[in-house]
C-alpha cells in the first residue's frame, strides 16, 4: 500500500487522475492531504474543511471485477466500510444518508465523492474520495455537521482510521464476491439514514414532497413512497432529503 501524503493540493481525487495518466499505480495508492482548497463533494459540490484537522484522502483501486451496470455496488462498499470502521471507534448512530453521506444521529460526519475510470465499457479504475471530520470542532455555517471528536470528546489519529477504512473496504469487496449483490444491498438498505420513516424531500423543480425512503434499486437510485402510496425512484440530481 502505497501512501503518498501532500501539504495542500486542490484535490487529491484530481491528483490521483492526473497520476494515473502519467504512470501505473499500485492497487490501493492512497493520497492524504493537511488540506484541499478546492475539495469535491457530490454533484459539483464543494467540501469544506479546517487544515490539519480531518481526514481527506483519495483511494486507487485498479481492476475492478464490478460490471458498470453494476458501479453503484462501489459506492454502498465504500459506505458499509466506513460505517464499519466509525463503530470500530465506538462512534454511535452511524447510518448512511443516500446516496454517499455519512451521518451519526442527524449530523453528517463524512462524505464520499466516487468517480470510476470507464475504458470499453467497464470500469478500469476506481478513485474513493474520502472527507471526514475528524478533530474539527467549529463548523462556521455548517449547523448540520459534526466531527468523531465533538462526538467523543476525544482526538484521533487519522492515519489509524484511514488504515481501518482500507482494512474495512477489502472487507466489503470480499463480501461482495462471496454474498453477492442482493445482500449487500440488504445491508445497505437498513443502515440508510431515515429508511422507513416519513421525511419531506425537495425535488428537482424545487417542489416540497412527502413520503419515505424504501430502499434503492439495482442502478442505486432512491425508492419512495409518496403520499399517495406509489412508489416513485429518484436519481442524484432529482431529490433531496430535506429532514
Amino acid at each position: 500500500m502505497n501512501i503518498i501524503k501532500l501539504n495542500a493540493i486542490d484535490s487529491t481525487n484530481d491528483y490521483l487522475k492526473n497520476l494515473l495518466v502519467k504512470k501505473v499505480l499500485d492497487n490501493y495508492t492512497i493520497v492524504t492531504a493537511e488540506f484541499q482548497y478546492k475539495g469535491k463533494g457530490q454533484v459539483g459540490g464543494v467540501w469544506e474543511s479546517e487544515a490539519s484537522k480531518n481526514l481527506m484522502c483519495s483511494i486507487y483501486i485498479s481492476n475492478p471485477t464490478i460490471k458498470l451496470n453494476n458501479q453503484f455496488d462501489i459506492n454502498m462498499i465504500v459506505c458499509l466500510a466506513i460505517k464499519r470502521s466509525l463503530n470500530k471507534f465506538n462512534i454511535p448512530q452511524i447510518s448512511v444518508k443516500w446516496p454517499n453521506d455519512i451521518m451519526s444521529g442527524s449530523f453528517k460526519l463524512c462524505g464520499i465523492l466516487i468517480e470510476n475510470i470507464v475504458k470499453n465499457n467497464s470500469i478500469q479504475d476506481i478513485i474513493i474520495g474520502i472527507g471526514m471530520n475528524v478533530n474539527q470542532t467549529e463548523f462556521n455555517n455548517l449547523p448540520n455537521a459534526t466531527s468523531i471528536k465533538k462526538i467523543s470528546g476525544k482526538y484521533y489519529d487519522t492515519d489509524e482510521i484511514l488504515s481501518q477504512i482500507i482494512i474495512d473496504i477489502k472487507f466489503y469487496f470480499s463480501f461482495l464476491q462471496q454474498a453477492g449483490r442482493t445482500e449487500l444491498q440488504r445491508i445497505y438498505e437498513d443502515n440508510l439514514y431515515r429508511i422507513n420513516k416519513v421525511s419531506m424531500f425537495r425535488l428537482a423543480d424545487a417542489n416540497l414532497v412527502s413520503g419515505y425512503i424504501k430502499g434503492v434499486n439495482g442502478y442505486g437510485k432512491l425508492k419512495v413512497i409518496m403520499e399517495n402510496d406509489l412508489e416513485n425512484t429518484y436519481g442524484i440530481k432529482e431529490i433531496s432529503l430535506v429532514n
